[in-house]
């Protein structure tokens, strides 16, 4: 990709660590083995992307350490989006502050079980721990939770950003339940959203073209609240071994990422890869 800007932001990866030294959740869906800042930053700053923000895998669940020593190596490079549960101390939560966590990670879409009636009263309870650091919430969820999220925004006091594309679907079309949601959401500039995930979107992982269309919408909706994010390293589809299987992640080229990501949004590229990136997580 070329004239990517000089800040431009890979606004969503994760890093895993040494088992020995991270051990993973016994809840968890999967066992990851290394992905490293480092190899990260071998894929991508040969295009231009020299900031990140790490997000906090469910496969450790609420133990952020692997993601909080990537911030300390990255300095202020980085910034991050832990998870937490109502046993997370709030002195921790101000060390995360000052390491470069912004925002808590609620996904909804693979360890949710409440129903869709707890939605709101989750998101509250949650951003009434973090508004008074200025953090930011950031949902996945299945779109059909969108219209029980827009319900839930305008009572939280904290951004909302909406993980990969609010987890629609391209094949889906224009009336599956939550795009109209997202894009109402999106025109009033009550929340944000990660144009990432685009292989998810699509049919199949190895056709990330598909999402072009869905990303345009999104564009066309308000490219003033849309930042961009590779999803490296890009986790594949997970078996009936529950968490003991070693995961497999993909290949994906980040400069096909790229270019669909200008595809979409033309001249507002640009701005989606780091003005937005730097004012949602504090750069300015």
């Amino acid at each position: 990709m070329t004239d990517t800007p000089a800040f431009a932001c890979d606004c969503h990866i994760h890093v895993f660590g040494d088992p020995a030294r991270y051990p993973p959740s016994p809840q968890r869906a999967y066992t990851p083995v290394a992905a490293t800042l480092a190899q990260w930053r071998a894929i991508s700053e040969p295009l231009g992307l020299r900031r990140v923000v790490l997000v906090q895998p469910s496969a450790y669940g609420t133990d952020n350490t692997c993601m909080l020593d990537g911030l300390r190596a990255a300095g202020d490079s980085a910034r991050g989006v832990a998870v937490i549960d109502a046993a997370t101390p709030d002195a921790d939560l101000s060390a995360m502050h000052a390491l470069g966590v912004r925002g808590v990670r609620l996904n909804l879409l693979t360890s949710f079980a409440l129903g869709e009636e707890a939605v709101p009263a989750l998101m509250r309870a949650t951003a009434a721990r973090i508004a008074g650091l200025g953090w930011h919430l950031q949902v996945l969820a299945d779109g059909k939770l969108l219209d029980r999220i827009a319900e839930a925004i305008p009572t939280l006091g904290v951004p909302v950003m909406l993980d990969h594309m609010a987890s629609l679907k391209a094949a889906l079309g224009p009336d599956q339940p939550g795009l109209q949601a997202a894009l109402r959401l999106l025109r009033q500039g009550a929340c944000w959203m990660k144009v990432s995930g685009a292989d998810h979107v699509a049919s199949r992982r190895d056709a990330p073209q598909e999402a072009l269309a869905m990303m345009r919408g999104f564009v066309e909706a308000n490219p003033d609240r849309l930042v961009w994010g590779s999803d490296w390293p890009h986790i594949g589809p997970l078996g009936a071994g529950g968490g003991t299987q070693k995961v497999n992640y993909l290949t994906m080229e980040h400069a096909a990422l790229l270019a669909l990501l200008r595809q979409a949004a033309g001249d507002a590229c640009g701005r989606i890869l780091a003005d937005n990136a730097a004012k949602f997580y504090g750069w300015n």
